[in-house]
């Protein structure tokens, strides 16, 4: 199991953050430029990554002001987890950890590992400054 991950501190309290991230509408705004063909509903998001795949994530557990957990709709390249949790860090302040769980053999592992920490690190970014 490969496990990609980076976290930051939001100036937003702990249950604004997670009704942002509970809508799957809202993640177009932490897309990469690379992805397009975006399509979304509360609960699913369809696009294609430019130059990868296609994909089509669904939330499949979420944990109020705690954890929400996206998984593939669709069969995927691989089997992979993507995961926000948030922790509070004071009453104004939320700590946001994204995290990639991804099956990845050697070869995959090489390919994919960068893309994902860069997947992680621009979204953990994004949603700073748009909930900044």
């Amino acid at each position: 199991m490969t496990v990609i991950q980076n976290s930051t501190l939001i100036n937003k309290p702990l249950s604004e953050v997670y009704q942002f991230l509970a809508d799957m509408n809202n993640h177009e705004q932490l897309m990469p430029e690379n992805i397009y063909n975006w399509t979304s509903t509360q609960d699913e998001a369809r696009f294609t990554i430019k130059n990868m795949a296609k994909l089509a994530l669904k939330i499949s557990e979420r944990i109020e002001d705690k954890e929400l957990v996206s998984v593939p709709a669709e069969e995927a390249p691989f089997p992979i987890t993507l995961r926000w949790k948030i922790d509070p860090d004071s009453d104004t302040v939320t700590k946001a950890t994204f995290i990639i769980e991804a099956e990845l053999n050697m070869m995959m592992k090489m390919m994919a590992s960068g893309p994902l920490q860069k997947l992680v690190d621009f979204q953990v970014n994004r949603l700073k400054e748009v909930l900044g």
